[in-house]
């Protein structure tokens, strides 16, 4: 798993684990089975069954786990099946809401994805993202939403969600943290929907996004992938600052070092060695 580019994290229940093969054959970057929301409180104890069944009988795999939230009876034990396994490449921490909570999680010695979904998560964002343990941010848009009050899905409604993507995008810059994944797109059949959203999360500075059905892996790809005309941009631009000077024309335009940055990442996001 490379911790730098991650396009798509795919959940999975832990209560269906005849799909979590499925799901790591999908091209999805990593994929999360998930012990928290998808799994009914009747059966917590099921799905941590069938994850750590999983895990042994499957010691090749990777995959990160959304463990319960530190408030919830589970947590502690979910956290101990986490931490005996290496097949677990880090844990997600959903409603996550003090710095102390993600500490705690991170005990496990895996790497920590808060997940922030309330006004409280929020405010502390600053604090939890520079944690010991954080590798990367990301927001549940649904929860955080019904937390504050919003209705979900208009324009207002994003509005203030957008100010919580800033704050993600802030704090994880400053703590020196991973590009964050936006929120799951909860509507599967509206491809074309999320391949807006996806270019919005891409032109804002998210990393990529969370998903919940396998059909929106190759949209999110295709989505942030940039085009040729950017590749053969990019690639114009490194080769002509190979000759070492600060400032340089390229196609007409000024090129300086926040340029040249751009074209990196454009390569870097397509999956291209840089020279």
């Amino acid at each position: 798993m490379n911790s730098n580019i991650i396009r798509t994290a795919l959940f999975v229940p832990a209560t269906r684990p005849e799909r979590i093969p499925k799901a790591l054959a999908t091209g999805a970057d990593v994929v999360i089975v998930d012990l928290e929301d998808a799994v009914a409180e009747s059966q917590k104890l099921e799905a941590r069954t069938n994850l750590e069944a999983f895990l042994a009988g499957n010691p090749q795999a990777r995959v990160l786990v959304r463990v319960n939230a530190a408030t919830h009876a589970q947590h502690v034990e979910d956290l101990a099946v986490c931490a005996r396994h290496a097949s677990v490449a880090g844990v997600l921490l959903p409603k996550a809401e003090s710095a102390a909570q993600v500490t705690r999680a991170a005990a496990c010695g895996k790497p920590i994805w808060p997940i922030v979904e309330s006004a409280r998560g929020l405010a502390d964002l600053a604090a939890i993202a520079a944690a010991e343990g954080v590798e990367r941010l990301s927001f549940g848009a649904l929860d955080l939403g019904l937390d504050l009050g919003i209705a979900s899905g208009t324009a207002g409604a994003e509005r203030i969600l957008d100010q919580a993507r800033y704050a993600l995008l802030l704090q994880s810059r400053l703590a020196g943290l991973a590009a964050p994944l936006d929120s799951v797109f909860p509507d599967i059949k509206n491809l074309h929907g999320l391949a807006e959203t996806t270019a919005a999360a891409r032109d804002m500075g998210f990393g990529g996004l969370l998903c919940i059905h396998p059909s929106q892996v190759a949209v999110v790809h295709e989505t942030l992938m940039p085009d040729a005309e950017e590749l053969a941009w990019a690639q114009r631009v490194l080769a002509a600052g190979a000759s070492g000077e600060g400032v340089f024309v390229v196609d007409g335009q000024m090129v300086d070092a926040p340029v040249v940055g751009r074209a990196r990442r454009l390569l870097q996001r397509a999956g291209q060695a840089l020279p």
